[in-house]
């Protein structure tokens, strides 16, 4: 899982090198699953849920409050392989000019400036939904696509899960040969701020509501 808080830490010298070695981490992690989903996506689902959780037991920057990483145990669905995707984006409408860039919902008092870049349908077993892409317009840039589902506020957490922050290099990669997005619901993620409210987190859009419960993924409960 990437370490998806926006606003927490001290600032300090040894927060700062802590932070860089979570994000190497979890550069190298998916590095590792993309190559290793290449031949057998529940292979590189086992390795991706091991190690993530434990960098959240035992790293530094786990967003797991200090006192519980000794016991975290992470949750999540079974495994289903319907949920892969390879989803084609398809351009959004150029925005008006110089308008203002997309503020989404956050967890915090913080906000972060997104540009919506575009759509992608998905063809799930209940039939196809839609969700918007964005581009974070500030930061160290990357695609974002947050969602919410049926499942948020019973096993998963309310405001919603992270399909692909490519920003924190949560990013499956690409088909080579289309250029379409490999998105994966087995991969997808708690928010940072499920875990402890110090984290300000951006959150799903009311376009990026699924009306469908999406039972793959990290859980809560």
């Amino acid at each position: 899982m990437v370490h998806t808080g926006w606003t927490a830490g001290d600032g300090s010298l040894d927060d700062r090198l802590s932070l860089a070695d979570w994000r190497r981490r979890m550069a190298a992690l998916y590095v590792e699953v993309r190559a290793m989903a290449a031949t057998d996506p529940a292979i590189a689902l086992a390795h991706w849920r091991a190690v993530r959780e434990r960098l959240y037991r035992e790293h530094p920057q786990s967003p797991v409050p200090a006192a519980e990483r000794a016991a975290f145990e992470a949750r999540h669905f079974e495994h289903d392989p319907r949920l892969r995707f390879r989803a084609v984006v398809q351009k959004a409408p150029d925005p008006v000019p110089d308008a203002p860039a997309l503020a989404l919902p956050n967890s915090g008092p913080d906000t972060l400036s997104f540009r919506r870049v575009g759509v992608v349908h998905l063809p799930f077993p209940g039939g196809e939904r839609a969700l918007s892409v964005f581009w974070l317009a500030g930061y160290a840039g990357g695609l974002f696509i947050p969602f919410r589902d049926a499942t948020n506020g019973t096993s998963t957490y309310g405001a919603g899960r992270y399909l692909m922050d490519a920003a924190k290099s949560a990013d499956l990669g690409v088909d080579e040969r289309t250029g379409a997005l490999i998105l994966d619901f087995n991969f997808s993620t708690q928010p940072s701020c499920a875990f402890d409210p110090r984290w300000a987190c951006p959150l799903a859009p009311p376009e990026n509501r699924l009306d469908i419960e999406i039972r793959a993924g990290e859980r809560l409960i």
